[in-house]
C-alpha cells in the first residue's frame, strides 16, 4: 500500500471512531437526561452502498415528529435502530434532550 493510502486510510478511521463516540455520548446523555413522548415515524431515507465484493446493502434512516414539552412541532432522527423495522405512520415511544430535540431515540420496554 502506498503511503498516501495509509494516510487516508488512518483519516478514515479517526472519523468513523470520532462519530461513533459521539453517537454513543449523546445517546447515554438522552438515556439519562432525556424527556420521553410519543412520536410517529415522519420519513424514511433508504441509501445503498455496495461493498468491495459488489454486494448491495441497503441502510434506512428513520425520521419521527414529536410535540415537545414546550408545544412545538419537531422532526428528529431515530437514533439506535438495529432489528424494528418501521413504516411510516408508525406510533411509538421515544426520548430526546430539549436543547436538541432533532436527535430521539426509541424508548426500550
Amino acid at each position: 500500500m502506498e503511503p498516501l493510502n495509509y494516510v487516508l486510510f488512518a483519516i478514515v478511521a479517526i472519523v468513523i471512531a470520532v462519530s461513533f463516540v459521539i453517537t454513543v455520548r449523546r445517546n447515554r446523555a438522552i438515556r439519562k437526561n432525556g424527556i420521553e413522548v410519543n412520536a410517529t415515524i415522519s420519513k424514511i431515507e433508504e441509501r445503498d452502498t455496495v461493498d468491495s465484493d459488489g454486494g448491495v446493502s441497503t441502510t434506512y434512516t428513520y425520521f419521527v415528529k414529536f410535540t415537545t414539552v414546550d408545544g412545538n412541532t419537531a422532526e428528529a432522527m431515530l437514533g439506535e435502530i438495529f432489528q424494528k423495522s418501521y413504516r411510516v405512520g408508525d406510533e411509538l415511544r421515544v426520548m430526546y434532550l430539549p436543547e436538541k430535540p432533532n436527535y430521539a431515540v426509541p424508548v426500550k420496554r
